[in-house]
């Protein structure tokens, strides 16, 4: 939670936080995130404008995940900015037009309150860091990932191939060379019965 008290509510007043924070749980996909207890630096800007309290910010924390090319764990840093507005729960019908049917109450589900002068960011937070992550993090951009064969990194042997042949052609080519020799031996037949008619 953070305080805006000291920042009152006069319109164009001013205050910069920083501060670290633990990260919450879960913050992330399944392929990549932030670990859970990991220092979650924040810059906040905090502005008071009419209706509530502006916060623009940017946050920053490591991020840990696997390749999901070639599952290789891999680590980065993240850095995300947003911006959201923490309403007055008084500022009202004076501060909005007034608004009748499903958008006000779709507006009003989407606001963000101030509750006794205090806001809490950890919604804004997950939101702007789950949208700032990479949905296929690779450990390199040109990872060739693994060998479908038997699984092996090929990042470390470029060189690794297999010379088996793959089964499910295989079998294609025993019946092409069955519907070869059937041919080779039809014709003479053919030929056969045809003089035996004349």
């Amino acid at each position: 939670m953070f305080d805006t008290r000291e920042l009152g509510r006069r319109p164009g007043a001013l205050k910069r936080v920083s501060r670290s924070v633990p990260a919450p749980q879960d913050l992330g996909i399944e392929v990549i995130g932030v670990p859970e207890g990991a220092a979650l630096e924040l810059d906040l800007r905090l502005e008071s404008v009419m209706e509530g309290v502006l916060v623009t910010g940017t946050a920053r924390a490591p991020l840990t995940g696997e390749c999901v090319r070639c599952l290789e764990p891999l680590e980065r840093e993240l850095e995300a900015d947003f911006q959201e507005m923490f309403s007055y729960p008084d500022a009202d019908d004076r501060s909005r037009p007034a608004d009748t049917g499903d958008d006000a109450e779709d507006d009003e589900e989407d606001m963000l309150f101030l509750e006794a002068d205090l806001f809490d960011l950890e919604p804004v937070l997950r939101d702007a860091v789950v949208l700032s992550l990479p949905l296929q993090p690779v450990c390199q951009e040109d990872c060739p990932g693994l060998c479908s064969e038997c699984g092996a990194r090929l990042a470390d042997d470029p060189d690794h191939h297999h010379d088996a042949v793959d089964i499910r052609w295989a079998a294609l080519q025993e019946l092409a060379g069955s519907d070869q020799d059937g041919e080779k031996d039809n014709a003479p037949r053919a030929n056969g019965d045809d003089s035996q008619e004349k």
